[in-house]
Parts: C-alpha cells; sequence; structure tokens
C-alpha cells in the first residue's frame, strides 16, 4: 500500500511538469504495482485492486489536465484590432467599434416588423423538433418522400431540423382555439432557420431562413390572404405592384396556390416580368382538426416563403452561398 502512495506522489508531480505527460502512464513502477496484485494473498488483493485503480484513475485525471494545459498555452490570442491585407489595402478586422447586423438578421427583422404591424402575432420558429410537427399535424401522408432522408435531416434520436417553419403551425393553432371560440381570430407569424439536405450550389442551401404566416377565423377567405401579401410587398418594396396566382400542391393546404408579384421597378423590372415569391392556400381541413378547430365552423389560410430570396433581390446578390460564408468581403457591403 505505501508503494502506491509512494508512485501516486512521484508520477503527480512528474506529470504537472512534463511535455509528454502520457507517457508516464506506461512507466515500469506503475506495471509492478498492477502486477504484483497476483502475487498477494486472496484476503488482501480486493483492497489492493481498488487502491490501484483509484490510482490509475488519478494519474489519467492528471495527465488529460497537462495535455489541456500544453494546448491551451500553445494557441496565440488573436488581435482583432491588427490591420490585415484586403485587396492590398490595410484594414482593420473590426473596423466599426459596435459592429453590424447579418443581412438576413436585418431583412428578417424588417419582414416581422411588417406583419406585426399589421396585427400579426410573431413566434419564433424551433430549431429542433419531432416528425408529429413536422409532418403529422400537417397532413403529409405516412409514405410522403419528404420524411425521407434525401429531403429531412434527422437525428439519431429520430428528432428534426425543421425543414419549415410551418413546424409550428399546430402549436399556434392550438394555443388560439379560445381566441377563436370567444368570437377573435388567429393571426400570426413563424420565423426562423431552417434545414435541408440540399446540395450546395448558387441557388440552393442545406440552411436557410423562412416566414410563415397563418390566419383563421369563421369567415377567413382566399380574397382577403391575397390582399394580406399584396399589401405586404408592396410595403416591403415601397411601391405598388400587381400580383397572380397559379395552382401547386402543398399537403397542408387546400386549394394550394403560388404567389407571383410583377418585378419591382426597384430591382429593374419591366412590365410583364414576374417572380414567383412564395406558396400559399386555404388551411385544409385535415390541419384544422388536428388542432380541434372545425372546419365547417372556422377557415383560414397560410403561406410560407425564404427570407434569402427577398434579400437576393433587393440587393441584387448572385449566390446564396454567400450568406452563410462568413465572408467579410461580402458582409462589409452591408
Amino acid at each position: 500500500m505505501q508503494n502506491i502512495e509512494d508512485v501516486r506522489s512521484d508520477l503527480l508531480s512528474r506529470i504537472a511538469t512534463s511535455d509528454n505527460p502520457r507517457d508516464l502512464l506506461k512507466v515500469a513502477e506503475l506495471k509492478q504495482l498492477m502486477g504484483a496484485i497476483t502475487t498477494l494473498p486472496a484476503a488482501e488483493r480486493g483492497a489492493y485492486g481498488k487502491k490501484v485503480n483509484e490510482l490509475k484513475i488519478a494519474l489519467e485525471a492528471a495527465v488529460e489536465a497537462r495535455e489541456t494545459a500544453i494546448e491551451d498555452s500553445s494557441v496565440e490570442p488573436l488581435d482583432v484590432t491588427a490591420p490585415f491585407d484586403i485587396n492590398a489595402e490595410k484594414v482593420s478586422l473590426l473596423p466599426t467599434e459596435q459592429g453590424s447586423q447579418h443581412p438576413l438578421t436585418t431583412e428578417l427583422e424588417n419582414v416581422v416588423d411588417i406583419f406585426t404591424r399589421m396585427g400579426f402575432e410573431a413566434i419564433e420558429s424551433r430549431q429542433i423538433d419531432d416528425d408529429k410537427h413536422m409532418f403529422g399535424t400537417l397532413n403529409f401522408h405516412e409514405n410522403h418522400p419528404a420524411r425521407d432522408g434525401y429531403d429531412t435531416f434527422r437525428t439519431e434520436e429520430d428528432f428534426i431540423p425543421p425543414a419549415h417553419t410551418s413546424t409550428m403551425q399546430n402549436r399556434i393553432l392550438l394555443a388560439g382555439r379560445d381566441k377563436l371560440e370567444a368570437g377573435g381570430q388567429i393571426a400570426a407569424i413563424s420565423y426562423g432557420r431552417v434545414f435541408r439536405n440540399e446540395d450546395v450550389d448558387a441557388t440552393h442551401e442545406h440552411t436557410f431562413y423562412q416566414c410563415e404566416g397563418v390566419f383563421v377565423s369563421k369567415n377567413a377567405t382566399l380574397g382577403q390572404m391575397l390582399g394580406t401579401l399584396r399589401s405586404f410587398f408592396e410595403t416591403y418594396y415601397g411601391q405598388k405592384l400587381k400580383i397572380k396566382t397559379q395552382p401547386a400542391y402543398f399537403p397542408f393546404v387546400e386549394p394550394g396556390l403560388e404567389f407571383a408579384i410583377e418585378k419591382p421597378a426597384a430591382l429593374g423590372g419591366k412590365p410583364g416580368e414576374w417572380l414567383e415569391m412564395l406558396g400559399c392556400g386555404m388551411i385544409h381541413p385535415n390541419v384544422l382538426k388536428a388542432a380541434d378547430i372545425d372546419p365547417n365552423k372556422y377557415t383560414g389560410f397560410a403561406w410560407g416563403g425564404g427570407i434569402e430570396r427577398l434579400v437576393m433581390l433587393k440587393y441584387g446578390i448572385e449566390d446564396l452561398r454567400h450568406f452563410e460564408s462568413g465572408k467579410l468581403q461580402f458582409l462589409r457591403k452591408f
């Protein structure tokens, strides 16, 4: 037992100053202690083995602590105020005292502001969710291809990084049932980051942002939806706009539509040029039923679209990958 304490004291002091602490776990003294257990009387082996095991745990912890200390001491601190070359010009890494917002953050705040001023409650979407809210409550068939791994990410525990902010729709509807029964209406948007298993190129990303809107009342109509969306885009682009729709399929709405605006003059648009902006439609009766809302008594509409598309059009950005690149040359433009 005394030999164990002597080895502990010696190795702990050597590990604390060693540049290769893990090598000390292989020294002869330690091997001799471990091998000695077979030479002891059977009655003494249990206590001896326990002591040796405690020694091994203490030495391993000391080695890990020393390795961390060595690693930390080798990392040079980054001077964010030091100048560096960019296009042969010396500039500071942080040229502003207070920093600036990412363009997506700025435009997302603008989008949320417009809808909240129109009377919609703003709710941030989740970063992780389950199959029920991603698909089940939104009228996706059990064998719908969107549930497959080639389109939707899943964790090992079968949770889902949401592929659309529609994952919040059932929660919004459930939370608003009391308002409906009291003669009111449900009016909310959900916004946030979403994820899809996409091959990344100039027009596709695996990570992007969406904003979805939901409205339910006793007499919600398609005309109200079109008026709401037209009002939003006219406010966002600061001019009167023509709109048009065409039929589309989405499991959670019926009928489903693709919504387009005439390209704004501010974006270099000419009469007759159209931009498809988002998907929308009247909320499917099955989606209302999933939230215990009677579709024979209430109707609603919903829409959803990407924030990146708005920003790319507004600022003439040619490559979607810029937003997640972290490139300072791109971010300095904003």
